[in-house]
């Protein structure tokens, strides 16, 4: 949903008269599921926001996702003040969900909704979405202290293979740790104040890392929406370039489509690089602001580096960076998905749904530090606004409430978790192999 930016607040005083009596059925609300008639539902008022769609913070596809849905789980989940984000609503009220209706749509288990709800209540009252300031001001030192490293140390030794590896991989490091940090920025999950979140994730993407803000977060709250599922999760759609999980490889297969040799897939995942499509993103959808910022970046970035390695040695250490980022960006997250189900929308509840899609990785100090505490993706996939710190906190209710419920709750070793990368591609691709040949 991502309702975060800055808006006017609408004027209210017409509003309390929208949506009049009218109750609506389920089956009546899932047929607003089209382009040009969209509705949704968020504690049993039934709202259309077809038009709002286009002017939604958080994007026009990420708020569709549920259209003919119940979003109630999503909205909260996105949005930290959730009253002020209600005021955007009332103008797009059309009735409320008939009294015989359930709450829920497509047979959600109200008992694991209800205990979810207690849980996110138990956490607000615990403190645990108060985020700590020193926490954040230390990690943004220790990404400025690496990238003052990498020209010191130029600075002070010869120019050599051995210095400028070293200096690509300190750079690396900053990069990517700025990457987990931008993350917290973009949930709205370090500072009260939404503009806040929002200036320093454009100064931390745009112009510590040279990336695009609007792209990271249009892609990435469809992602935490729906994690997994076909068609809607930007993640998982990989232009081409892989098949993923048992249906699409299958899918892939029956049509005949063969982009690139899928059953290889767990061979090239190693040169993948996602730069290229960040950049076309800007320039394409004109994003004038996170151009300004990626044009500071490469500023700064040439004025510093073309003294020790000239133009094409600058454009040369900094692909060496992107691609060692870009490894360890995709491995951090695709460990915690790939292995998961990759299914279309079976439109269960938040609870359910993120725990098929998401396993953790071990908790240590290093695998904390290494994948930006999104080694506890579980709990960061529930409570995408919790501040990373706490969810050491929260981990052991959220087992407890899967053990209550049956649900499965998976932990890895980081090893495991690299491995099942490369399991799960060379299985992908051995379903396509056998579809395309045989079906």
């Amino acid at each position: 949903m991502g309702l975060g930016k800055h808006l006017k607040d609408p004027d209210s005083t017409n509003n309390d008269k929208q949506g009049g009596g009218n109750v609506f059925t389920w089956e009546e609300i899932q047929r607003h599921t089209n382009k040009n008639d969209q509705w949704l539902v968020i504690d049993r008022k039934v709202y259309n926001i077809t038009n709002w769609t286009k002017r939604h913070p958080g994007g026009i596809r990420v708020i569709s996702h549920y259209a003919g849905q119940d979003a109630t789980e999503a909205f909260t989940a996105f949005h930290p003040d959730s009253t002020f984000v209600r005021k955007f609503l009332k103008p797009l009220l059309v009735g409320e969900l008939s009294a015989s209706e359930p709450c829920h749509d497509h047979d959600k288990s109200a008992t694991i909704v209800q205990d979810f709800r207690n849980l996110r209540d138990h956490a607000e009252k615990e403190g645990l979405f108060q985020a700590k300031p020193l926490f954040f001001c230390l990690h943004l030192g220790h990404i400025l202290l690496l990238e003052v490293l990498a020209l010191l140390l130029l600075w002070t030794c010869e120019t050599n293979w051995t210095s400028t590896l070293l200096c690509c991989v300190i750079l690396a490091t900053s990069q990517s740790q700025a990457g987990w940090l931008q993350h917290d920025f973009g949930h709205l999950s370090v500072f009260k104040k939404s503009r806040w979140n929002h200036l320093l994730q454009k100064f931390t993407i745009g112009h510590i890392k040279g990336a695009s803000a609007c792209w990271w977060n249009h892609r990435h709250f469809q992602h935490h929406a729906k994690p997994n599922v076909i068609r809607k999760d930007p993640d998982i759609n990989m232009l081409h370039m892989f098949v993923l999980g048992d249906t699409q490889p299958v899918e892939y297969g029956i049509k005949k489509l063969k982009y690139l040799p899928y059953n290889h897939q767990h061979k090239y995942f190693f040169f993948v690089f996602f730069h290229i499509q960040n950049l076309k993103t800007m320039f394409s959808h004109r994003l004038w602001e996170d151009v300004a910022w990626w044009i500071t970046f490469q500023i700064r970035y040439f004025l510093c580096y073309v003294p020790f390695f000239g133009f094409l040695g600058s454009v040369l250490l900094l692909s060496g960076v992107r691609f060692l980022e870009s490894h360890w960006f995709v491995w951090v997250t695709q460990m915690s998905h790939i292995s998961k189900d990759i299914e279309y929308d079976n439109h269960q509840d938040w609870l359910t749904m993120q725990l098929n899609s998401t396993c953790n990785i071990e908790q240590s100090a290093f695998n904390d530090w290494f994948s930006g505490h999104l080694n506890f993706q579980v709990e960061h996939h529930l409570f995408p606004t919790m501040p990373r710190h706490n969810f050491h906190r929260i981990a052991p209710m959220v087992r407890a409430l899967c053990k209550k419920h049956g649900l499965s709750y998976e932990v890895k070793t980081l090893g495991q978790g690299f491995a099942d990368v490369v399991r799960s591609l060379k299985k992908s691709g051995n379903l396509w192999l056998d579809a395309y040949l045989h079906k």
